[in-house]
C-alpha cells in the first residue's frame, strides 16, 4: 500500500489538528494540488471525532471546495452546529495556515444508530478480482492516481462512456486505522474520472463540491463506483454515482464539475 495521505503533526491550543500533507494526496491537474478524495476523508475524520457522534452515522455529507487545497501543512477542526433531538447537523473545516484562508469545508447531517426495517443487500454480481488494472492517463500527475489501487470492471478513464471500478485507498492518516466511512469518501469524488465523458487531454473537469447520501457504513477496505457524468451545453457537467462494497448499496453521490478546455 502506498503512503498515507497525511502525518499527523501536533494539537493546537484551540483544538484544530495540525496535519503534513504528503505526496500521494497530490491531484491529477497540478501537482501542488490534491485531489478531492483526501480532503473529504479528512473532514468526515473530524466529524466522527465529535463527543456527539458517538452513537450516530452520517447520513449526508456534503463537501465544498472552497479554492485548491494545497499539498501542504493543514489544521482540521470540527464542531456541532444544531442539536435536535433525534438528527444533529455538524460542520469541519480545514484551514490553510500559510494562506491563511479555509480551503474545504464539510456539512453533515448525523442520524442515531439503530436497526432499520431494510435488509443489507443485493450484493453486487462482480468483485475486485473481477477488475482489470488499467494506466492512468499520460497527462495527469501522479499522487493520488497512484497511492489508490483500481480495478476496472468496465470503462476507464479514457473512454468515454459510464464506468465501474473497484477502488481501494490508503491510510488517512499515519500511524492510524482508517474508518470505513472516511476511508470511502476518499474514494468517492472520483466518479467524475471513473465516468469519462470528454477526452481528458483536451478537457478539464474539477468539482466544487461533492455531496454523499449515506445508507450504512461500508464494510472492508474495497468500494466501488458504478458512475456516470452528464454536461450541460456550458460549462457545467454533473457527475453521479452509486456506491457498492462487497455486500451492496452503500451511497449515492453528486458533484458539480466545472467543464474547461485545457
Amino acid at each position: 500500500m502506498a503512503q498515507p495521505f497525511f502525518v499527523p503533526d501536533g494539537t493546537l491550543d484551540d483544538g484544530s489538528e495540525r496535519f503534513i500533507t504528503t505526496l500521494s494526496a497530490a491531484g491529477p491537474w497540478a501537482p501542488g494540488a490534491q485531489h478531492g478524495g483526501p480532503p473529504a476523508g479528512l473532514l468526515t475524520r473530524a466529524l466522527e471525532r465529535l463527543p456527539e457522534a458517538a452513537d450516530r452515522v452520517v447520513g449526508r455529507f456534503t463537501m465544498e471546495l472552497l479554492g485548491p487545497v494545497p499539498v501542504a501543512p493543514l489544521l482540521s477542526s470540527a464542531r456541532v452546529l444544531r442539536r435536535g433531538r433525534s438528527v444533529l447537523m455538524a460542520e469541519s473545516v480545514l484551514h490553510d495556515p500559510s494562506a491563511g484562508r479555509d480551503v474545504a469545508s464539510a456539512r453533515a447531517w448525523l442520524f442515531p444508530r439503530g436497526t432499520g426495517p431494510a435488509e443489507v443487500g443485493p450484493a453486487p454480481a462482480h468483485g475486485p478480482a473481477d477488475g482489470v488494472v488499467k494506466a492512468s492517463p499520460g497527462t495527469w500527475h501522479p499522487g493520488y492516481v497512484e497511492a489508490v489501487e483500481w480495478r476496472w470492471v468496465s470503462g476507464s478513464v479514457d473512454t468515454l462512456g459510464p464506468g465501474t471500478a473497484w477502488m481501494r485507498a490508503p491510510e488517512l492518516v499515519e500511524g492510524e486505522t482508517t474508518s470505513p466511512l472516511a476511508r470511502m469518501m476518499t474514494c468517492v469524488d472520483s466518479a467524475s474520472g471513473v465516468s469519462a465523458a470528454l477526452d481528458v487531454t483536451q478537457w478539464g473537469f474539477q468539482n466544487t463540491e461533492l455531496t454523499v447520501h449515506v445508507l450504512r457504513e461500508p464494510v472492508g477496505e474495497w468500494v466501488c463506483l458504478d458512475a456516470e457524468t452528464t454536461l450541460g451545453p456550458g460549462s457545467v457537467g454533473v457527475a453521479t454515482s452509486t456506491v457498492h462494497d462487497r455486500l451492496g448499496p452503500v451511497a449515492r453521490s453528486a458533484q458539480a464539475l466545472l467543464v474547461v478546455r485545457r
